[in-house]
């Protein structure tokens, strides 16, 4: 039967130090020629907006690959509208034997420090009866697509899968940012329809990454007892909080050349007399949101799932505090720390997570018993 490979190799560090670098330069033109974003307002109106839509796709998603992946294997997918009228993208693929073949390598010390997968995979002989159902949740700036490892993993193991583009992302529709709030209405609205359809078969869990992560958590509320297990990976805690933590991160780097290196230093003095603050209000304003009331811990408590929230002791762009935080929250969420990961690289380690995401699944009790202790992850 054919096979299908994918070899992925990205450079997160530049990536993670380049990610605002079309809006720095943005915002230094605009200075140069309209004195207002020299005031603060253009810039923070920009980067404002910024925070409202992701505005592209990450580039360490290799989409072509990813797709002619996808096409290798039967899937099933199609778009749902939600009561908010968002069309929401999902793909499933049903449990069998993939022949799933995974290589995780990072380097790490130099500034070319690379993050390096490669994902192969086959057609299964024969289809095989799902003993559950997980739904897959992305990061920003992704799609679906991005959690296809996961989704092997899991369906290998016995799992039916389904993967959600969120809304502003990958193939669904456009629609005002919830920072997990209002993309948790779209996934209870698509589950629901997808369980109508006999799509949900024997228990649903729920897996998230980084916003995705936050949105299950919500997701997970809202269900209640209509979900068993919920794996949470490096979630913030909340959201005008996490924004502080990381577009600061992101501009510590000096840069590459003249343009970036100015563009940061003057951003970093910005900053300093509170363009992030205005950032934040703007995109309050344009949200109909606060994003500093958005607070995942307390959704977190009000959850009756068994959540596994796991986060990367070296994570920058969404700091461990965080994790920690949601754990003090939640006395019932189980908490796993794992050295020398960073937010870039957690989600890539299924040589270390996922023996413990496929053992919290296969032992989450039903609502309201008390949760497992995790399996210990595999060291790095």
């Amino acid at each position: 039967m054919p096979t299908a490979a994918v070899s992925h190799t990205t450079r997160p560090r530049r990536f993670a130090a380049r990610l605002f670098l079309l809006a720095c330069t943005c915002l230094l033109l605009a200075g140069f020629t309209h004195s207002p974003a020299w005031s603060g307002n253009g810039a923070a109106t920009a980067l404002g907006q910024r925070l409202v839509a992701p505005g592209g796709v990450s580039p360490l998603l290799p989409r072509e690959r990813i797709e002619a992946l996808l096409g290798s294997v039967p899937t099933r997918s199609g778009h749902l509208a939600t009561p908010g009228g968002v069309s929401v993208y999902w793909r499933a693929l049903d449990p069998g034997d993939y022949r799933m073949r995974y290589a995780y390598t990072g380097l790490s010390g130099t500034e070319d420090e690379r993050m390096d997968y490669a994902l192969s995979l086959q057609a299964p002989a024969q289809a095989q009866p799902p003993r559950g159902t997980v739904v897959l949740l992305h990061g920003w700036m992704m799609d679906g697509g991005s959690l296809l490892p996961w989704s092997v993993a899991l369906a290998e193991h016995g799992y039916r899968t389904i993967a959600l583009d969120l809304r502003n992302h990958g193939r669904s529709g456009a629609g005002p940012s919830g920072y997990g709030t209002r993309e948790a209405e779209d996934v209870v609205a698509v589950l629901r329809q997808l369980r109508d359809r006999g799509e949900i078969a024997g228990p649903l869990h729920v897996l998230g990454v980084s916003y995705g992560a936050a949105t299950a958590i919500f997701a997970a509320r809202d269900l209640g007892a209509e979900v068993g297990g919920v794996v949470a990976m490096e979630s913030f805690d909340n959201a005008g909080r996490a924004i502080r933590d990381m577009v600061p991160h992101m501009l510590q780097r000096p840069g590459h050349g003249v343009v970036e290196r100015l563009s940061r230093q003057w951003l970093r003095w910005r900053y300093d007399g509170g363009l992030l603050d205005a950032a934040i209000a703007e995109a309050d304003r344009r949200l109909g949101l606060d994003l500093d009331r958005i607070d995942v811990g307390r959704a977190l408590a009000q959850a009756p799932a068994c959540v596994l929230l796991v986060h990367g002791s070296d994570d920058a762009h969404v700091p461990v505090a965080h994790g920690r935080a949601l754990a003090a929250a939640a006395p019932r969420a189980r908490y796993l720390e794992l050295a020398g990961e960073d937010h870039l690289s957690l989600p890539m380690r299924l040589d270390r997570l996922a023996p413990t995401v496929v053992d919290w699944f296969e032992r989450t009790p039903s609502a309201g018993a008390p949760c497992p202790q995790p399996l210990a992850p595999g060291h790095a």
